[in-house]
């Protein structure tokens, strides 16, 4: 057994890579050992907090033209604040693990409703029990302001029910199509009416006199339902289990499903009362994660892509805009999922167009180059691109990126050889394709730029 690229596989799938000296203290770790310092190292929940008020930015038809510009200013600002403290999050953060399952659950509850303060909130509850109880996890998310305003449950009221969050709640958050009836979405929409917010405090409030207080059958169970019970009547369905055991599978493992890995992982779940630490210390510590057919086999979100250079390099930007810019152009803006489905993940991150970009900027960061910004572009971001096209102009065509090349370096034991260094960066094994590019390269730093500059480099 490989200590060292098991190690480094472990913190590439729990995290965002492992950078030269740790791998250097840890290649002598068991795995059950450094499944426990990551855990340890991710014991503590710490919120993102840089938005401190809800301010109404509400689009506002009595508004003169210039309040309206001032309010998509002030929009725009609380935006691009929340997205540049998370990355920074990210990107500096010793609790990985955490964050990186931050990430997961910001996936998998896709949440796009233009309020900061909100989508902060939710960011934050996600953060809290990202590695604790699922269930408990759900009920916090769907009573946020931020999904009930996302999928009107606020207008979900007796004798008008709205089905948009029953019917997500079960397609999509918790036990997959397939698996219920559209009787089924109807009777838990019944259920969750009264459930709303307060729009000056955003805090949970039950609004008994709108809740549909008469029985209701649901998967084969008829009683007085409220939200509450729906929700403990769909956790005790085993597919529940299975359908988010899937999902952490393909995230943390393969994109290809595995029948009998996903049962184990289903069952580990399941009887925890679904316990998020257990099932991950389950996989981590299974002989199959480190299997070498699920090394280096799934693609880089551009978060995870963008996180991972900033870690390794110790990268800070001139102007943080950049990473936005970065995040649009790679079709992955934080806090803008596509739809609620979120973003789909696994190869559709790569295309041939985003496949040269990627090539490209990571050589541009690492020599502070110039960029040209095209790619995919959210239709939900047109407006926001119009407000700033204009300083756009003079901004960022220069990336303005810093690693810092000495700490880097410095990392790197003298003795060691170019090879060594392309086994360390990229996760598959080395191709003679990558040797040959490696084997060209003048000096250490043209042999880094050469190995980032990989299509290798862009998988985990």
């Amino acid at each position: 057994m490989n200590n060292a690229r098991n190690i480094k596989h472990l913190y590439a799938r729990a995290g965002f890579g492992i950078r030269f000296e740790d791998l250097h203290d840890h290649e002598n770790w068991s795995a059950n050992k450094a499944v426990r310092k990551l855990f340890k190292a991710s014991a503590d929940s710490h919120p993102i907090t840089i938005l401190t008020e809800n301010i109404d930015l509400r689009p506002q038809a009595n508004k003169t033209d210039e309040e309206k510009i001032r309010i998509q200013e002030e929009r725009n600002t609380q935006d691009k604040a929340l997205n540049l403290a998370w990355i920074t999050q990210l990107s500096t953060t010793d609790a990985q693990l955490r964050e990186k399952m931050t990430l997961f659950w910001h996936n998998h509850f896709a949440c796009n409703i233009g309020n900061a303060y909100y989508e902060q909130q939710l960011n934050n509850i996600e953060r809290e029990n990202a590695l604790g109880n699922f269930k408990t996890l759900l009920l916090q998310v769907s009573q946020s302001p931020g999904m009930l305003q996302f999928l009107n449950n606020q207008q979900n009221q007796k004798g008008h029910p709205n089905e948009n969050f029953a019917r997500e709640l079960m397609e999509l958050f918790t036990i997959g199509r397939g698996n219920y009836t559209e009787h089924d979405v109807k009777e838990s929409a019944r259920a969750f009416t009264g459930w709303a917010y307060d729009g000056k405090t955003g805090d949970y409030i039950f609004r008994p006199k709108v809740h549909d207080d008469n029985p209701k059958t649901f998967m084969g169970q008829t009683g007085n339902f409220c939200g509450e019970d729906i929700v403990e009547i769909i956790f005790s369905h085993k597919k529940t289990a299975e359908f988010i055991s899937t999902k952490l599978y393909r995230y943390l493992v393969n994109d290809v499903p595995d029948a009998e890995h996903i049962s184990q992982m289903t069952n580990v779940f399941y009887k925890s009362n679904y316990e998020i630490k257990p099932l991950l210390e389950f996989v981590f510590q299974s002989n199959w994660f480190y299997d070498d057919k699920n090394i280096g086999n799934l693609v880089k979100s551009p978060v995870e892509f963008l996180t991972g250079l900033n870690r390794q390099f110790y990268i800070t930007y001139q102007n943080p805009d950049v990473l936005m810019q970065f995040q649009r152009t790679l079709g992955q803006l934080l806090f803008r999922p596509p739809n609620v489905a979120g973003w789909p993940g696994g190869k559709s991150w790569i295309d041939s167009s985003s496949l040269m970009y990627r090539m490209k900027m990571s050589s541009i960061i690492l020599n502070a180059g110039v960029i040209d910004f095209t790619g995919k572009v959210d239709p939900g971001d047109e407006a926001y691109l119009a407000s700033v096209r204009k300083q756009q102009m003079n901004v960022i065509k220069r990336v303005q990126a810093q690693p810092n090349w000495d700490k880097f370096l410095k990392e790197i034991p003298d003795d060691t050889s170019k090879i060594q260094i392309a086994e360390f960066m990229l996760e598959p094994k080395l191709n003679q394709a990558v040797i040959a590019e490696v084997n060209q390269a003048t000096d250490i730093k043209d042999t880094i730029i050469q190995i980032v500059s990989t299509p290798e480099y862009q998988l985990c």
